[in-house]
């Protein structure tokens, strides 16, 4: 790992890491999950840095044939190749079937970490062992001030007073949209963000829930992957992709997003039966791979800025604030907020997203929906996220904050 560090650039990465390590006390578990490649390896080593620790990789080719029962003996070559150790990485542990009872044992003697592509790595059979002795925090692909540092933009105190650091700011998120923030995309090329999806569709979901209609479930993340941004309902997918089933519908897209490539965001109410079969938006881990995979996308601007503000509300939703929920809003009037974020019992924040960057260029339709989803929801936060626009709108007694996407991006 020392050889990694010395010969690599490693992104310290845009997480508070002293709160994490103090949930690596024995016998909790720390499980760092995330999409493939999102860096959940190097973020474990960066987690334990002058730590004694053993670390394993069970995506090893070498390590696919290996039994539950000799996990006993790779503990045994830990012993032997470090010594005595405090903290031990099981990265990809999911891979070994019956590992759980194995680390449920651990767990009292030694600091674990386990990483995993899947979102329902400990919603299973762990979960029983565990009894509620585990930690679980999603990481993500690169932010857009991880994405400044890979590129030696550096935004110190004030800097947002210098036309010339703000415009260089506003180019660098445009290629940031086209790009993505998948760490290997800037070492390999955005050619590699293939190879990610197709190990994602192909190992994370084929393999692992051995789907039998493999060609259905591609072509139905092939249509969704086109369709980001937009509601979904599971019966219209079903008829665009030929599937009999609504409810294998409904499987196959929660096996794309267990494996972190969408997520869904369900339409708010405070009925839950009407959130529950209201339709439902979806959205793509990244933009550089919308843009990259689908058809058109660099054609719909302002969806490609509505997916990325939504994958960072959940990754400080991971990273800073557990307690938040992510909702849309619609009435039968068809009014829409994009985003409505619940804090425990309370509509804490409503969001509308834009590519304007002038007042004149805003949709009058999204300002009157937020100032009626603000009376319904009875929330005085309202926001529109912009390209370049920074002002306060009043509406109907309400104010309404205009904040360009670059400026809330980096604040703290």
């Amino acid at each position: 790992m020392e050889e990694l560090f010395k010969r690599e650039k490693i992104i310290e990465r845009d997480i508070i890491t002293e709160r994490l390590k103090k949930y690596l006390s024995h016998p909790n578990i720390l499980a760092i999950l995330g999409v493939r490649r999102c860096g959940k390896s190097l973020f474990s080593w960066i987690l334990l840095n002058n730590e004694k620790y053993g670390y394993i990789n069970f995506f090893d080719e070498r390590l696919t044939s290996l039994k539950a029962e000799e996990l006993e003996r790779v503990l045994q070559a830990f012993y032997e190749l470090y010594g005595d150790i405090e903290y031990i990485i099981f990265d990809e542990i999911q891979n070994i079937c019956g590992w759980e009872r194995f680390i449920s044992r651990l767990r009292t003697s030694k600091k674990i970490i386990i990483t995993g592509s899947n979102s329902q790595l400990l919603s299973g059979e762990l979960s029983t062992f565990l009894t509620g002795r585990h930690i679980d925090f999603e990481l993500f692909p690169f932010n857009f001030k991880e994405y400044l540092t890979l590129n030696n933009i550096r935004v110190e105190k004030d800097w947002m007073y210098s036309t010339r650091k703000v415009a260089e700011v506003k180019k660098m998120l445009e290629n940031y949209i086209l790009t993505g923030g998948f760490p290997e995309t800037y070492k390999f090329g955005k050619k590699i963000l293939e190879t990610i999806y197709s190990d994602i569709i192909e190992n994370d979901i084929l393999r692992r829930y051995g789907v039998k209609k493999p060609h259905a479930l591609r072509e139905l993340a092939k249509y969704t992957l086109s369709n980001f941004s937009n509601e979904i309902t599971f019966n219209k997918l079903k008829n665009i992709i030929n599937l009999k089933d609504v409810h294998t519908v409904s499987r196959y897209v929660n096996y794309l997003c267990n494996a972190y490539l969408f997520f869904l965001v369900e339409r708010f109410s405070f009925k839950l039966k009407e959130q529950f079969l209201a339709p439902k938006k979806i959205y793509c881990i990244d933009t550089g791979l919308i843009n990259l995979l689908s058809f058109r996308a660099s054609e719909n601007r302002g969806r490609l800025i509505e997916n990325l503000v939504l994958v960072e509300l959940l990754r400080r939703k991971s990273y800073l604030f557990n307690d938040w929920e992510v909702y849309y809003w619609r009435d039968y009037q068809q009014a829409e907020v994009d985003f409505v974020i619940k804090d425990r019992l309370r509509v804490k924040h409503l969001i509308q997203v834009t590519n304007a960057s002038g007042i004149d260029e805003i949709d009058a339709r999204q300002i009157k929906s937020l100032t009626k989803a603000s009376k319904q929801l009875k929330c005085k936060e309202l926001s529109i996220f912009t390209w370049d626009m920074e002002d306060t709108l009043k509406k109907d007694g309400k104010k309404i904050k205009c904040r360009p996407l670059w400026k809330w991006l980096l604040e703290k």
